[in-house]
């Protein structure tokens, strides 16, 4: 990624081209959004409801979930899509499988899982219920779990559907262009090879984006029936920055759009058809739809997905 491709994802973003008005009818897919009772999660599952979808909104908070339920029915009273909430706590490993296992009873499909949940900038010393870094642990490990137990219903809904249209999207951030040599710095003394803690929120969130960046390459090569893609939602107003430093929530605002233009790329990523197309499966998307380029040293670290990919399974594998 060059100081262009920076820029170009702030600034001078040509509008969305996959909007509600364009989207198709999403009547008899079934959709799971982490994170999709506030921010942008939420403004994705109002856009999917208004297809007639199916959306699973999945989150550690039921109230919450059953609010934005009931919002979203109350805007869109025409539709017959159907909306569930889903528990999943994404920082708590011994509860995914669970959580996984409850949606597989109620549903034979999975088209599209919206991997969008996320932390970002927490207080320095905040862990998982497993002891990881908030961030590395809910951004990036919980996600690889709750997709990995998902995987057998992805890969039999890929099946019985138009190709490259079972899609998994990971929330990653414009954050990884500062982010660490290889995206991710590995501690060396450690048999698991486990990413560094570097004790500075904003760097160890980089290093949980980039993270994002490594599960959805290693995705899309292992099960090439499914179109695994890392999108960049943009610069938004939204709760993630509730936990920010004064001055960096100003520098935000100053560079934030609203949060539904960040549903247009979550849109974009996971339904629209170029995407799926060859050549295209697995690429970086950039807001508001459209592929952008990922830092070089991250797009092509090899090394740095197979070290990552190796410590999920390592730290995983008592939960599965």
């Amino acid at each position: 990624m060059s100081w262009t491709d920076f820029f170009q994802s702030c600034y001078f973003i040509p509008p969305p081209t996959l909007t509600e008005h364009n989207l198709p009818s999403q009547s008899g897919r079934v959709f799971i959004v982490t994170g999709g009772y506030s921010g942008v999660g939420k403004e994705l599952a109002k856009l999917l409801y208004q297809a007639h979808g199916t959306i699973y909104i999945a989150g550690r908070d039921a109230s919450k979930g059953q609010a934005a339920i009931e919002e979203i029915k109350s805007l869109f009273p025409t539709s017959d899509g159907r909306l569930e909430f889903l528990f999943l706590d994404l920082a708590d490993l011994s509860t995914i499988k669970s959580s996984a296992e409850t949606f597989i009873k109620k549903e034979s499909r999975l088209d599209v899982l919206t991997n969008n949940a996320g932390v970002m900038t927490p207080p320095v010393g905040s862990r998982t219920a497993q002891g990881h870094e908030l961030q590395m642990g809910t951004n990036a490990l919980g996600h690889y779990l709750f997709t990995t137990l998902l995987l057998p219903i992805l890969l039999k809904t890929a099946q019985i559907s138009p190709a490259k249209t079972v899609r998994i999207t990971w929330a990653s951030s414009l954050a990884t262009f500062m982010a660490p040599p290889g995206g991710i710095l590995f501690d060396i003394t450690t048999t698991t090879s486990s990413p560094r803690i570097l004790n500075s929120p904003m760097r160890d969130y980089q290093q949980s984006k980039s993270g994002t960046i490594f599960l959805a390459h290693e995705f899309q090569s292992r099960y090439p029936s499914i179109v695994s893609v890392p999108f960049n939602p943009g610069n938004l107003h939204s709760e993630l920055q509730r936990t920010q430093s004064w001055w960096l929530w100003i520098v935000t605002q100053l560079l934030a759009y609203p949060t539904k233009m960040g549903a247009y790329t979550e849109l974009w990523a996971g339904w629209a058809e170029e995407v799926g197309e060859e050549g295209n499966r697995g690429r970086y998307v950039g807001p508001w739809g459209r592929f952008r380029s990922v830092r070089g040293d991250i797009e092509n670290n090899r090394v740095g997905v197979e070290r990552f990919v190796e410590w999920c399974e390592e730290e995983t594998a008592g939960f599965l």
